[in-house]
């Protein structure tokens, strides 16, 4: 009798492990790429850091119920892009710049150099859609694949939705020279 009710306890402790294990080297690996990926789309640091993080945690919590384990990166993204999605329907109104901290670290001041607010604000101004695919492709230098995968869209919806965004992102930003 008491082999039955050990032997449950210890499978769900081996879950637990595996889980642990798995979730831990994906985020050693991907967290700040996508860290920086949810700073561009949010704006903000600590609303970036949130989303990171509740998606790390979904990851966990989902870990025995993933199918595609080998497919957990694409999971974490597309959390992430949906974390970011309703990080800013709850703000009310579009990033606008304003969340930007006022003490720039060596990194992010690299980042952001007066050309690329520019290129940021401009990239805001896109709808949201547009916005992932650009962020996706040439932030996260992601594949077409791997952008569909992320946004839950085809490969053809990527390439259009691309190509709109960068016609769009150059008549924002002619219209500011």
């Amino acid at each position: 009798m008491e082999a039955e009710t050990v032997l449950p306890e210890r499978a769900a402790d081996q879950a637990a492990d595996e889980a642990t294990i798995a979730v831990t080297e994906l985020y050693r690996g991907h967290a700040l790429g996508l860290m920086r990926l949810a700073l561009v789309m949010v704006g903000d640091r600590v609303t970036a850091e949130d989303v990171v993080q509740d998606a790390f945690i979904g990851l966990y919590r989902r870990w025995s119920r993933l199918r595609e384990r080998d497919k957990a990166l694409t999971y974490v993204r597309s959390a992430v892009l949906n974390g970011c999605r309703t990080a800013l329907r709850r703000r009310g109104r579009p990033f606008r710049g304003e969340h930007l901290p006022p003490v720039w670290s060596a990194e992010a001041a690299v980042m952001v150099g007066e050309d690329r607010r520019e290129v940021l604000a401009a990239l805001h101004r896109l709808p949201a859609r547009q916005r992932e695919a650009l962020v996706l492709r040439y932030f996260c230098d992601l594949t077409e694949e791997e952008i569909a995968d992320a946004m839950r869209v085809s490969r053809g919806t990527v390439k259009s939705t691309t190509s709109r965004a960068i016609a769009a992102l150059g008549r924002i930003l002619e219209e500011e020279l």
